[in-house]
Formats: C-alpha cells, structure tokens, sequence
C-alpha cells in the first residue's frame, strides 16, 4: 500500500512515525504548503509542496490528509477525493453528515473512495457506541474525555491579549464518572461531567484577573464548565506540559430481563501519551481498510462503519481465523 502525507504538523508526523510499525504501508512522500525545503522530517521522507501533488496521481494508492477541522478538512477532503483515494479525521460531530455529503459526492463522481473521521472519536469510540447500544437497546451511553490536552482549548486561550502559552486539560468529574461505572444512569450536565484545568503563561505585566475571567466567562469553550486556571512560567510549561496526552472511556450501562432486573456495564478507556500519535496509527489502519475495499471496486464516502474488522488487520482472513477468534 502506497501512501502520501498531506500536511506535516502533529498528526502528520505521527503518521510518518507510525510507518515504521505499519510495515505494509510504503510512504510515497509528505505534501506540504510550507517550501520543503525547510521541513525536516522524522525519516528522511521526501517532501513536496503540495501544490505538486497532482504529478503524484498514479504513485498513491491512498493519500492521508492531515489538516484541521475547522477550515482545512471541510475544504481539502472533497477536493482532492477527485484524484485520489483519502482519508482524514475530521472530527466535528455535528457537521460528520454534511462533511460526508460533500465527500460523498466528490468520491463518486470520480470513481474513488474516501473514509472521514477516523480517530478515536469520532472514529474507535464511535465503534463502541454501536456495538454496545446494538448489544443493550435498553440502555444508556456515556462518554468521558480526559484527562488529557484540548489542543483547541489550548489555541483560544492563547488568542487572549497578554497571553505567551496555555496547555488547557479536559477532566472528567470523578463522580460522576464513578456513578457510571457503578452502573447507574445518572442525567448528567455538561458542567457535572467534565472541568477544565488551564495553565498559562503570560507576559510581563499582563492583567491576570482579565484574563482569567476571559478564560471562564468564554463561550463555547470554558463558561459552561468549572474552570481553574493557573499560572505558571514559560519555563515551568515547557518542562512540565510540552507532551500532547489524551484519552478517555466510553461507557454503555443496560439492563436485560423481563423486569430489566440485571444491569450490565460495558467500558472501553484509553489513555493516550501522544494524541496525534495514536490518531495517526488509526488512520494507518482505516487506510489500509478502504485499500483493499477500493480493490474489490467499492467507490464513495465512508465512515468507521463500513469498514469490516477484518479490512483493518495486515493478516489474512486465515491467520485472523486462527489467532484471533
């Protein structure tokens, strides 16, 4: 399987790191719209601009888009469905069906497939949201985030006048998380679910009571939580918050029986070093999934759904029959 990176921040290094393990992926080159020729890279790889990406168009079988959400992906994904197979990890929940539309749309007409949001979630959590809601109609899902860095919590932060750096840490609540894994199904706030703990680092003489009531009172991202915010040196972030972790669990309590008398809990957790890290490696996965999907001639968008178990694994449907059921 031939893959090309397109874009080289956190995740596409990640991706380019986790070749070494995903030993059936070839990576053809890294596509970037900084000049390459400043670009260092973890492995050597080679790296073009991307606006040369189109002399690429018979060297890829799958390009890995690595941009952001918010104005790349929206963009990037459809448009370049019209000359390769891709996928990316678009992960803004409420605009996944309008994003797959348009990718949809794109994939068809030109007879390629693409899969979006693929991650942990969206992308393995979304998973486990099906599987165990299919198992347990008769109950309810919870899903925790953290303790683990917002990247984008993080960059709002750091737009507020004064501020130099900001690591911004998602935390669930430990009760209510506690009452969930007890097997209650508590109706739970967004405020009684998860906090935000915020460490920054300003510059000399800044306001830091305007800024703290700019963090908590900001919308969308920290007024609907409890927010503690704390701040600390350039020295002191740099050395104790430079890693990216992340993680979290999702968790499905039901009950079966004619009088729903027995409650059963199902929980998948990760706990995560490296954020993009472990995005990159999911992606490598579903890559190599909507690889063989497109050699059998499936065409269009999809998501973590459509790809079947098996597609993910390097091995053969014989040695998953024997090592793995």
């Amino acid at each position: 399987m031939k893959i090309g990176i397109y874009g080289y921040g956190n995740l596409g290094r990640g991706v380019e790191a986790a070749t070494k393990y995903h030993t059936d992926a070839e990576l053809v080159g890294i596509f970037t719209r900084r000049a390459p020729e400043t670009v260092k890279t973890l492995l050597g790889t080679p790296v073009y601009a991307a606006e040369d990406i189109l002399s690429f168009k018979d060297k890829i079988d799958v390009l890995i888009l690595c941009g952001g959400s918010a104005t790349d992906l929206p963009e990037m994904t459809p448009a370049l469905t019209k000359d390769f197979n891709v996928i990316d990890s678009f992960d803004t929940h409420a605009r996944i069906p309008e994003h797959f539309e348009n990718v949809d749309k794109a994939a068809k007409e030109s007879g390629h497939i693409a899969l979006i949001s693929a991650g942990w979630d969206p992308g393995l959590f979304s998973i486990l949201r099906l599987y165990s809601s299919a198992v347990l109609p008769n109950g309810k899902d919870y899903t925790f985030w953290g303790r683990g860095v917002s990247q984008g919590h993080s960059d709002a932060i750091r737009r507020i006048e004064g501020v130099v750096d900001a690591r911004q840490y998602t935390v669930p609540v430990e009760a209510a998380i506690g009452a969930v894994r007890r097997g209650e199904c508590p109706e739970l706030t967004t405020r009684e679910k998860h906090k935000r703990e915020c460490y920054v680092a300003v510059a000399e003489g800044a306001d830091k009571a305007r800024i703290e009531k700019e963090i908590k009172t900001m919308p969308n991202y920290f007024a609907d939580y409890d927010t503690t915010v704390n701040f600390v040196t350039l020295e002191e972030l740099k050395k104790n918050h430079a890693g990216l972790p992340h993680g979290g669990s999702v968790i499905r309590n039901g009950n079966t029986g004619i009088n729903a008398e027995n409650t059963h809990t199902v929980e998948f957790s990760l706990r995560l070093d490296s954020n993009p890290e472990f995005t990159a490696s999911v992606l490598l996965a579903y890559a190599r999934a909507i690889y063989k999907m497109n050699l059998r001639g499936e065409v269009g968008c999809k998501t973590v759904f459509d790809a079947s178990p098996a597609d993910l694994s390097p091995l053969s449907p014989e040695e998953l029959r024997a090592h793995m059921l």
